[in-house]
C-alpha cells in the first residue's frame, strides 16, 4: 500500500511538534541558516545548488525552498521512514537520496551536475564520530565552489573551558517558555508510527536496514572540536554565526 499525502502530512506535523523539543528555538535557527545560504548565493547564481544532509522528513529543505524558491535541493538521509514522508508531503521542495553521510562513495550518489553553493544540515551531524566527521567536511570542502559554505544548526556542548553547564540550563529555561515539552517527544513519537499501517512496511525496512538509528548516541563533539575540523578539512573560515544556550549555527566557508 501507498503512502497517501493526508498520511504524509499528519505525521510530518506530529514531526514538527516532537522536534521542538530537541532543538532550541528551532524556527530561528532554521530562519538563520536560510539567512546564510540566502547571502552567499544572492547575485552569484539564478539557481543555488544546495545539499541538505541528514534530512529527515524535508523540514528543512522546505523551509529553504520557500525563501529561495529557485533553489535546486538535494535532500539526503538514510532513514527510508522519513525519507518517504519527505518525498511525499514535500515533494517539490528537494530531490530526496537514499545514503549513508561518511560512507564510501556517498557523494556520488548525490547526482550532482555543478559545485555546491552551499551544504546544510541541522540536528544530525552531532552523531558522527571525529574521524567520520572530518572526512565528510573533507569531501564536502570538495564539493563547494570557492565561497560556498557549509552551515550547521545543531546542539554542540562547550569544551572544559566554557560555561557548559549554564549554556544548557539557558537553553532549558528558552524551552521551557516555549512549552516545547509539552509535545510528544522521539519515543513516543516512533510507538504511535508503529500503529499506523500506511507506514508499516517502511518501519519494517527501517529496522532491517538502520537499526543504529534507534541506539546510537551522538559523539558529543564539542564546538572548538567542529571549527578544528573544518579548518583542518579544508574551509578557509569557521565560527559559530548564532546561538542560543548549546544550540549552534556554524559556518565553514570554503
Amino acid at each position: 500500500m501507498g503512502l497517501s499525502l493526508a498520511t504524509a502530512e499528519r505525521w510530518v506535523e506530529r514531526w514538527e511538534l516532537q522536534q521542538q523539543r530537541y532543538a532550541v528555538d528551532r524556527e530561528e535557527r532554521f530562519t538563520v541558516i536560510a539567512d546564510v545560504v540566502e547571502h552567499v548565493t544572492a547575485g552569484r547564481t539564478p539557481r543555488p545548488l544546495v545539499v541538505d544532509l541528514g534530512c529527515g522528513p524535508g523540514s528543512l529543505a522546505a523551509r529553504l525552498v520557500r525563501r529561495l524558491p529557485d533553489a535546486e535541493v538535494v535532500a539526503v538521509d538514510r532513514d527510508p521512514l522519513l525519507l518517504e514522508l519527505g518525498r511525499t508531503h514535500h515533494a517539490d521542495a528537494a530531490r530526496y537520496v537514499d545514503a549513508e553521510i561518511g560512507t564510501p562513495g556517498w557523494t556520488w550518489t548525490l547526482g550532482l551536475d555543478r559545485p555546491l553553493d552551499a551544504a546544510v544540515s541541522t540536528t544530525a551531524l552531532h552523531y558522527l564520530d571525529r574521524d567520520t566527521l572530518l572526512r565528510t567536511y573533507r569531501q564536502l570542502a570538495t564539493l563547494l565552489r570557492p565561497g560556498g559554505v557549509l552551515v550547521n544548526g545543531d546542539h554542540l556542548p562547550q569544551d572544559a573551558t566554557g560555561p557548559a553547564g549554564i549554556a544548557a540550563h539557558v537553553g532549558r529555561c528558552r524551552s521551557e517558555r516555549q512549552r516545547v515539552f509539552a509535545q510528544e517527544d522521539w519515543g513516543s513519537w516512533w510507538a504511535a508510527v508503529a500503529d499506523e499501517p500506511e507506514l508499516a512496511d517502511l518501519l519494517t525496512e527501517r529496522r532491517r536496514r538502520v537499526p543504529f538509528l534507534d541506539t546510537g548516541r551522538p559523539a558529543d563533539l564539542p564546538l572548538s572540536a567542529h571549527l578544528g575540523l573544518l579548518r583542518q578539512a579544508g574551509f578557509s573560515k569557521a565560527g559559530p554565526v548564532w546561538q542560543y544556550g548549546d544550540s549552534y549555527v556554524v559556518v565553514g566557508v570554503r
